[in-house]
This record gives C-alpha cells, structure tokens and sequence, in this order.
C-alpha cells in the first residue's frame, strides 16, 4: 500500500504543477491581451480621426463638388434674383458658408475699364453683388461706375479671370474638357475662400480664343458668372463616430498647440482640406476615458481565455478524479485480495489439517470419521458458495442470464429461508410480518432468495452478541412489493450510506476484520436492479439499519 500512495502522491503533485502552470499562463495570457488591446486602442485613436474627418467635411465635400458646379447649369445667366435664390438654398443647407460675394462677368472685345484685358480679349464685372446670412443683398460694384472696384474684391476676380485666360489661349476646341481642366481652370481655392466661375460651353471657348487671337470686329457680349463663396471652418458641424475614443474633439486654427502637459492627457490632430486648410480637427481624451474602452474590449477576451482556462480546469479535475478512482479501486482490490484469499485460506487450511489428520491416522472411529467428514463438507461448502456469489456475480453485471419467474408464495417462502437460518444461528431472532392479501408473487426465486440471505447475513454479521433481531415486513405500495429489513445492529454513519452498494467496499469496523470480500451488498444491488427494482438503506450508527427493497407486483395474484 506504501507504494501506491507514493505513486498517488507523485501524480497529485503533476497534478498541482499543472494547475499552477495554467494559472501562471492564465495570468501571462491576460497580461499579454490587455497589452495587445491597449495598444491597438491608443493605434485606432491615432488612425480613426480619418473617420472623424470625413465624418466632418461630408457637408463640404457635397458644397464643393455637387452644389457649386450647378451654376454652370445657368450657362452665364444667372440674375440678382436667380443668384438670391441659388445662395440662399446654399446658406439654408451649409452653414459653413457665411458669405458669397457674385461676380455678374461679361467677355468680349470691347475696351474695359474694370477687369483684365489680354490682346482683344477683354473679361470684367458688370455688377458685383455681396450676399450674407440674414441681411438683404449689397450691390458693391457697377460696371456703370468705373473704377470703383475695390482691390481686393478684384484681386479675387483677377486670380480666376487670369485663369481662364491662361486656358483660353491655349485650348483645344476638338477636346472636351477634363476633370483637372474643370479644377485648374474654373476654380481658384484660398484659405477660407472657394470662387469658380461656370464652365462655358465649346462653341463659347472657340468664340472666345478667336477673341483673344484674331483680329475681329465688336464682338456681342457673353455672360459669365463668378462666384466668391466664403467658408467659416468654426461653423462645420462636429460628428463624432468614435465617442469610445475621443472624448473631446473640436476644430483649431493650424498652429494651434495645446498648453495643458497633463500626463493624463493624450492628444492628436489632422488638418482640414481644401478652402478649411488653415484649421484642424483637435481630438483629446484622458487616459482614464480610454481606459474605458480598453477595459470594453478586453472583458470579451478575457471571457475566452478563462473559459480555455475552465476548460484546462476540468481536464486536470478530470484526470484528479480518474487518478482517486483508480487509486480507490486499487485499494479495494488489494482489500479484495486480501479478503478473498483469507476466505479461500481459512476452508482450505481446515481441509488440509483434516486431511492429514486423516491420513497419519491409522485407525479412525466412526465418530471421528464423522466428525472429518463434516468438517471437510462444510468448509467445502463455504468454497462453494463463495465461488457461486463470485459467478453470479459476474454473470448479473454482464446481463448473461435471464430471469427464470416462478409464483412464489411469500409467506412460505420467507419462512423457509428465516427456519434454514435459524438452525444455522440460533440466537439470532428473525421475524416476519406479511399483509394478508399478499399470497404469491412472481419472481426467480433463485435471485430472489440470494437478496434474503445477503440482507440476513449482513444483520447477522453486523449486530452485537446482544442485539442480534432482525424483522421482516412484507407489504404492497400501489403495483410493487416492499421488503423491509430491520435490524437493531450497529448501524452506519450517513457518509458510508452512499458507497455500500460499490463493488469491494468494506466499512471499517470490529465487525468485518474476519475478512469480507465486499461484496454482498454490492450483489444484493445488481440482483434488484437486474429484477427491475430498486433498494434503498436509512441507519443511524448504534440504533441499526433499514434496507427497503421495491419489486415490481405486476404478476401477483
């Protein structure tokens, strides 16, 4: 037994350096996750501002290139009312725009006073026209009053009539234009200013490069239309797609440097496009908000590795558990070897002495022939009949024999069993009670009878010299047969109740040092359980045992 507690002890220990090692990778693997994500949190508050930012210029975007390019679709024309009604749309939809300044343009060959003038070709403003939120329309230039065209109001004109001349001059009529024609050309982007001019018709570029290369007559006078539009940055809505990253997000001048130096505080930036290039979107959050979302995204992976780890868990409970079993079943086999080699021991030794007593003897009297011979009928018979338990046994675990049912009349059944009993041990005070209207049973009465005599025997083994009563009842509960056997032994603590139907279990007591297989019990369970029934105990130590068996009593009679 020493050698195999030290081996338990060994496989326990592996057991425990197991656990401790899955702990400890537990720990690393959490410590690692939380690595992981925290630094992919603070990678996606560095890269998602680009979400942030599209987010913000969608307004802008849709102003710049779906809105604006809709004054081509006037082709020149465009009036003090049309333009009216074309700026306050854009101001209802894009707050952004605060200011739009309308250049009324013609192009021709005629001298001008106002505008910009390459050979014959001439472009100027006829009236320009300052339009703001709220307030009615400023005419702050008339063709009418030369000279009067501020610098400023025509250094924006010039910036796109210089264009335009630029690609007058030299353009291919044959072509039509392109997207990087259409931006170089109609489009002059300044910080916090976007003026486009409509794009002309082909037939109106070729008019206009004869214009400007040809020697021609006063030409008529073409429309054009030129657009100042003035964009306030500060007043672009703030969206936010990320609120677990940024808790702060606001829009800055360019140079704008945060002053706080608070450790706690992480901060990034990503300037503006276009016309908003002098500002930038400033994001800000504490370390502490981020935490937050790192905590968010790490619970999830910290869920799955701790169920890895549950599951690590079982498997080492599952090989602890295996590991007390088998060392249980050990331990109850070495009992059983034991117990089972006494038992074979004890007859066969007494067969032995009495065989040779028999054979150094020369002469035997009767009497001493009888007396031989009994001994050696009887110790043959204990062989025998621990030889048949150990068969049937086996052959009731493995299902291999069948129910052989036969009416039994209980009353004369039991009776027999308690009389054989009863010559066997006299001082052992057996009763039985029956209900009166239970006469015969169906049963085998083979299986039956070895039920009896294992309960009998065990109230026998397991009472005091003074205390050994055993009764029987007999009684019928709705469609079964209950058997009770009550004894007033020594009776058993709640915690063995629960092994005593196991294979080689043996309570440790005064009462079975004599040796027992463990196995009476255990029989008694596959017996009932074989004949469909079932068998419960209930003892309290030194008052005795109770075992109530319940057979089914379909075939009574």
């Amino acid at each position: 037994m020493a050698a195999e507690k030290s081996f338990y002890r060994k496989n326990f220990a592996l057991i425990v350096i197991f656990l401790l090692l899955v702990t400890v990778s537990l720990v690393i693997a959490w410590l690692l996750a939380y690595s992981l994500i925290k630094r992919n949190v603070e990678n996606d508050f560095s890269s998602a501002k680009i979400d942030v930012q599209e987010e913000v210029v969608q307004p802008y975007n849709d102003f710049f290139q779906n809105r604006i390019p809709e004054i081509s679709f006037y082709q020149g024309y465009l009036d003090s009312s049309s333009v009216a009604k074309y700026i306050d749309t854009a101001f209802t939809r894009y707050a952004f725009v605060s200011k739009v300044i309308f250049y009324d343009t013609q192009v021709s060959n005629h001298k001008i006073k106002d505008g910009l003038r390459v050979n014959k070709f001439a472009i100027g403003p006829k009236v320009v026209m300052q339009f703001k939120r709220n307030t009615k329309p400023v005419v702050l230039f008339t063709s009418t009053h030369p000279h009067t065209l501020s610098l400023k109001l025509a250094d924006e004109f010039n910036k796109i009539a210089i264009k335009f001349s630029a690609y007058i001059e030299s353009a291919d009529t044959t072509k039509v234009l392109s997207n990087d024609d259409i931006f170089n050309t109609f489009y002059a982007i300044t910080p916090n200013r976007i003026t486009y001019m409509n794009i002309p018709r082909r037939e109106e570029i070729r008019i206009y490069k004869d214009l400007m290369l040809k020697e021609m007559p006063f030409s008529a006078v073409y429309e054009q239309d030129v657009l100042t539009f003035y964009i306030d940055p500060l007043k672009l809505r703030i969206k936010n797609p990320h609120p677990e990253l940024y808790q702060n997000i606001s829009i800055r001048p360019l140079v704008y440097e945060e002053l706080n130096n608070n450790p706690e505080f992480i901060s990034t930036d990503i300037p503006l496009p276009g016309a908003l290039a002098d500002y930038k979107l400033y994001f800000s959050s504490l370390h502490s908000y981020l935490n937050k979302e790192i905590n968010r995204r790490f619970l999830p992976v910290a869920f799955m590795i701790l169920l890895i780890y549950s599951f690590l868990l079982g498997i080492a409970y599952l090989i602890y558990r295996n590991l007390n079993i088998n060392s249980k079943l050990f331990k109850l086999q070495y009992d059983f070897i034991n117990n089972l080699t006494h038992e074979f021991k004890t007859p066969v030794s007494v067969i032995k002495i009495a065989g040779n007593n028999i054979r150094s003897s020369k002469q035997l009297s009767d009497k001493e022939r009888a007396h031989y011979g009994k001994i050696l009928d009887e110790e043959a018979d204990k062989l025998n009949d621990l030889m048949n338990k150990l068969l049937s046994f086996t052959q009731i675990e493995n299902r291999s024999i069948k129910l052989k049912e036969e009416e039994i009349n209980l009353e004369v059944f039991t009776q027999n069993i308690i009389d054989a009993y009863q010559i066997k041990h006299p001082q052992f005070d057996i009763s039985f009670d029956i209900d009166e209207d239970i006469t015969y049973f169906k049963s085998d009465p083979v299986l039956l009878s070895s039920v009896f005599t294992n309960l009998i025997d065990n109230a026998y083994k397991y009472s005091p010299p003074d205390r050994k009563m055993l009764h029987i009842s007999i009684h019928r509960i709705k469609k079964n047969i209950l058997f009770k056997f009550t004894d007033e032994g020594i009776g058993m603590e709640e915690s063995e109740l629960k092994h005593i139907f196991k294979k080689f279990y043996r309570i440790q007591s005064q009462y079975n040092q004599q040796g027992s297989v463990g196995l009476g019990l255990a029989f008694c369970k596959e017996l009932i359980n074989f004949m469909n029934g079932e068998i419960t105990v209930s003892s309290k130590p030194g008052k005795g045992s109770e075992f109530i068996i319940s057979l089914p009593d379909d075939y009574s009679l």
